[in-house]
């Protein structure tokens, strides 16, 4: 009885965590606009990447170029996040490439509808209608990937490593916000568009350390929200977005930056159909992948090298989508980005197809909330 109790207990400490992590959230990002973030991109995973990608001279788009430290945050919160509660280890080696190729296609995805899953909340709750058909199409790529899943889909499991590969990516993220700092003559950096909105240094690493060490102790991930409803209806990782939205809309609108419509939205488009296939591609990337652009953020802080190998797919992704005009715009998307959209599906589902055929054996894959 008293075990069931304590079991009881860390159960709803859980989903308290994952309720204040998403009202911070929330509020931070409206505070990073506030500060100077673009308009419903208080916090985009997928945008900073693709900004600091341009910042490092990946790609020459010369107005989303600016070296973002809420990335580096991201990933140095969730570290010490780790480390405070004893859950920082270095491990790996879990299909790699793949993982790589997986975190390649997710970013396609989400430049094509121009946001992470966590801006896709963020712009709806600023009165962004086309986030809707970006939220479908997430739901509809998770659908999918948990059909991969239910069939035995795995990228098999990871084994301990050396600390140094546990430390490639915080090591990194370090080196990045000594560039953003110093801001040396070759950095990018836009003196236009996107790029050129940004908050503070000090008030963009702050709130990405908050965000980074949140994430971490709640687990929170939108893709593992909405499959873990589908797969043994669990809602508590989805409470976290709800929350996330909930806060960003009351403020948004108390604030009167809520505006409603499809039309004439901030760094968006309106094109219903490739928005829907955009997010799918996300979707069922993340759901292979076992977590959304910012958990595997959180899981490289924690010492994930196959995480790391996502966030290094995400990184060349975003500088391909730029270079090869796969990126859409607020004009639309390009044909470009139209068949680079339905290769993605299609390579994604050949992984997912290969993944499950081949492991024959009860699914193993590491969730977003496991892992």
């Amino acid at each position: 009885m008293q075990m069931h109790q304590e079991g009881t207990d860390l159960a709803l400490d859980q989903r308290r965590v994952v309720l204040i992590a998403g009202a911070v959230a929330g509020a931070l990002s409206f505070v990073l606009v506030a500060a100077g973030n673009p308009a419903n991109m208080g916090i985009c995973v997928a945008c900073f990447i693709r900004d600091t990608a341009g910042g490092l001279g990946l790609h020459r788009a010369e107005v989303v170029q600016y070296l973002r430290p809420e990335i580096p945050g991201f990933i140095l919160g969730s570290m010490l996040a780790a480390l405070a509660a004893g859950e920082f280890r270095a491990r790996g080696g879990s299909s790699p490439v793949l993982r790589f190729v997986l975190g390649f296609f997710v970013m396609i995805g989400a430049l094509v509808f121009l946001g992470c899953p966590l801006r896709m909340v963020l712009r709806l709750a600023g009165g962004d209608l086309n986030a809707v058909l970006g939220i479908l199409g997430f739901t509809a790529g998770i659908l999918v990937g948990v059909l991969f899943l239910r069939r035995g889909f795995t990228l098999g499991r990871s084994s301990r490593m050396g600390v140094g590969n546990a430390m490639a990516l915080p090591v990194l993220s370090v080196f990045l916000l000594i560039l953003a700092v110093v801001a040396p003559a070759f950095v990018f950096t836009s003196s236009k568009g996107p790029g050129s909105a940004h908050a503070p240094v000090l008030w963009a690493l702050a709130a990405g350390l908050v965000v980074g060490a949140l994430a971490q102790r709640s687990r929170l991930c939108l893709a593992g929200g909405i499959r873990d409803l589908i797969l043994i209806r669990d809602a508590h990782l989805f409470r976290g977005f709800a929350a996330i939205f909930v806060v960003a809309l009351v403020l948004n609108v108390i604030s009167g930056r809520f505006r409603l419509g499809f039309e004439g939205q901030p760094v968006a488009h309106s094109d219903g159909l490739w928005n829907f296939l955009g997010m799918t591609a996300v979707g069922l990337g993340a759901a292979l992948l076992g977590g959304c652009p910012l958990r595997q953020c959180i899981l490289a802080g924690e010492g994930d090298a196959d995480a790391a190998m996502a966030f290094l797919g995400m990184l060349v992704g975003a500088a391909f989508a730029h270079n090869w005009s796969i990126a859409s715009s607020p004009a639309g998307p390009t044909a470009n980005g139209r068949i680079a959209i339905v290769v993605a599906l299609v390579v994604m589902a050949i992984i997912g197809y290969m993944g499950a055929e081949t492991s024959g054996k009860p699914n193993q894959q590491r969730t977003a909330g496991e892992a």
